[in-house]
């Protein structure tokens, strides 16, 4: 299938088409003894990735288990329709993430007042998934993938309070969810990804150092792909970071409301990615859909009224 890319070490990685857009959002899939997908994308997306993974030869009865890096419906969104659709499959989740795969109404309804009628389009819905079903990782754990094969949580906040980082003991794989920002193929882009309401710089900043010391070999972006200049991305995904917030932080002294805060970030940052000044108006779309300015301005302004109001 045109939407599945082999990555080496068993791994494959699943354009799982959000809203109809291909590069967007990726699913992994590390085809082990036990089969793990790692991130289901949104519920819309379900069908794109249960075909994917048929065509991979993973059946029904196949998947072991389906780990998240967080709970956002982008990256968790489909974990109720792939838990039906695989039932032998064990939800791996942070623990401060399960409540809300069990019961999605909370997460639905904030993700409502956030994205309004476009959530239907965008996200769709989450379905709960059976509470027996699901697996809560404390600060560290350990998913068996088989044979000696783990996949090893470490807990990485700052993007969001529920967010783990994921290393894969066979090819030294990370899956960094969001917490080291945005990554675009086409331009080799990388920009912060702080969302209300759980941002908080100094958390970020230490998930990061904490990738750093995990020594990684290869970056597995859920948006999107595998990078494998690890000391370098990581190096930007923090300098990004700064620049971001020293930026919200001047327009914040100067009692900008949010609208004029996100236009002086945009017109200040916009140099520093390619995609901005592409040719093609659709990667900058796709950048804005990933990572746009309102709700990257948004969520550190939410921290900085907390931590200097």
């Amino acid at each position: 299938m045109e939407n599945i890319t082999a990555l080496g070490g068993d791994v494959y990685e699943i354009d799982t088409k959000m809203a109809g857009y291909s590069g967007i959002t990726a699913g992994y899939l590390i085809l082990s003894d036990r089969p793990c997908l790692v991130e289901t994308g949104t519920s819309t997306s379900a069908p794109v990735v249960r075909d994917a993974l048929a065509s991979l030869g993973v059946g029904p009865d196949d998947l072991a288990t389906v780990v998240v890096t967080h709970i956002h419906l982008d990256h968790a969104g489909g974990v109720g329709d792939i838990a039906k659709a695989f039932p032998s499959a064990q939800v791996v989740v942070h623990e401060k993430g399960a409540r809300h795969l069990a019961d999605p109404s909370r997460l639905m309804s904030s993700a409502r007042m956030v994205w309004g009628d476009s959530l239907d389009t965008l996200f769709g819905e989450m379905t709960p998934t059976e509470a027996e079903r699901i697996v809560a990782l404390g600060d560290t754990g350990a998913i068996d993938l088989g044979n000696g094969r783990t996949l090893s949580s470490h807990y990485s906040p700052g993007h969001a309070k529920h967010h783990v980082g994921l290393i894969d003991s066979a090819t030294g794989d990370l899956y960094v969810g969001d917490a080291a920002g945005v990554y675009l193929p086409q331009t080799g882009d990388l920009r912060p990804a702080t969302p209300p309401p759980d941002f908080d710089l100094q958390t970020a900043l230490g998930s990061i150092a904490l990738f750093e010391a995990l020594g990684p070999q290869r970056l597995l972006f859920s948006h999107y792909g595998p990078v494998e200049a690890v000391k370098e991305t990581l190096e930007r995904s923090a300098e990004e970071l700064r620049i971001w917030v020293d930026l919200t932080r001047q327009a914040h002294a100067e009692g900008m409301d949010l609208d004029h805060a996100v236009a002086m970030v945009r017109d200040r940052t916009k140099e520093r990615y390619a995609a901005l000044t592409s040719e093609d108006p659709g990667v900058a779309e796709q950048f804005e859909l990933l990572s746009g300015a309102p709700s990257n301005v948004a969520g550190i302004l939410h921290w900085l009224d907390r931590v200097s109001p």
